[in-house]
């Protein structure tokens, strides 16, 4: 999609399978399933989609996917792991490479979003980035505590460390590019918005993960903090909408990126679909 000056593409990060009522939490199955596809095991299409933007002089990656070899067997099965990480050509695709790539913006470190960081080897795969982290987030990722190591990956850390930018509350990485610390899915969580020639996107990464997730209540189980997801989602939702923002999406299966009626903010006004 064009944004302003800005071109903003959906990347092929790879794909998971994961338990509904994980991701829907308390919300009942008779409820969620309306708004969701659904498997006979119960589970959700949750793919990954990394949020490339190009601006004049600058590529800007947003989140990583699953990588390529990362994941053990098991955790392919566990996952429902169909096929991994297409990134680098899709890359190729728009005649560039992963060396191409100025910036990776985190909304968080989960194994979803940063397997793709690095190689089996720790190596960085976009050695010239500068990587953009909160550092609550980034302090979590390297000590997570008894809950979050199951999802904090020790072998998605590398030497992309070496250009590391942490931030706390909100970062402008570029003339209307910003990161925002959100906390909720996770206590690091960002988010991020993007404005060009008076257009105006926003990426709230996993606190409003699919559309079916337009609910302030609707959070899912993996959130470390719940209320505060709920919090953000309450007021930051109908203020994106009213200032007529796009809302783009690393995991939905079928929306890259949505408009709300201003009238009605649950209704969609307009969408791109990933095909």
């Amino acid at each position: 999609m064009k944004l302003g000056d800005f071109k903003i593409h959906s990347l092929n990060g790879g794909i998971t399978q994961i338990d509904g009522g994980a991701m829907f939490g308390v919300v009942p199955k008779a409820l969620w399933t309306r708004k969701y596809e659904v498997n006979d095991k119960n589970q959700i299409p949750l793919p990954t989609h990394p949020i490339l933007i190009q601006t004049e002089d600058k590529s800007i990656l947003i989140d990583t996917g699953i990588g390529t070899s990362k994941l053990t067997a098991k955790e392919r099965k566990n996952f429902g792991v169909e096929y991994e990480s297409k990134i680098e050509e899709d890359l190729k695709a728009l005649e560039l490479t992963v060396e191409d790539i100025d910036y990776v913006l985190m909304t968080h470190l989960h194994f979803d979003h940063a397997a793709g960081l690095t190689d089996n080897e720790g190596r960085a795969i976009f050695k010239n980035a500068i990587h953009v982290i909160q550092q609550d987030e980034w302090h979590e990722f390297q000590s997570p505590n008894i809950r979050s190591k199951s999802t904090y990956w020790s072998k998605n850390d590398g030497d992309f460390k070496e250009k590391l930018l942490l931030f706390e509350k909100e970062i402008e990485i570029y003339p209307g590019i910003k990161l925002i610390h959100t906390g909720g899915h996770s206590y690091g969580h960002a988010i991020v918005t993007i404005e060009s020639e008076g257009e105006k996107a926003v990426h709230m990464g996993d606190i409003f993960p699919t559309i079916a997730h337009r609910n302030p209540l609707w959070v899912t189980a993996y959130d470390d903090y719940p209320m505060q997801s709920i919090r953000e989602k309450e007021r930051l939702i109908p203020n994106f909408i009213i200032q007529d923002y796009w809302f783009l999406y690393y995991h939905d299966v079928t929306y890259f990126a949505v408009k709300f009626d201003k009238g009605n903010n649950k209704e969609i006004e307009t969408y791109i679909t990933r095909n």
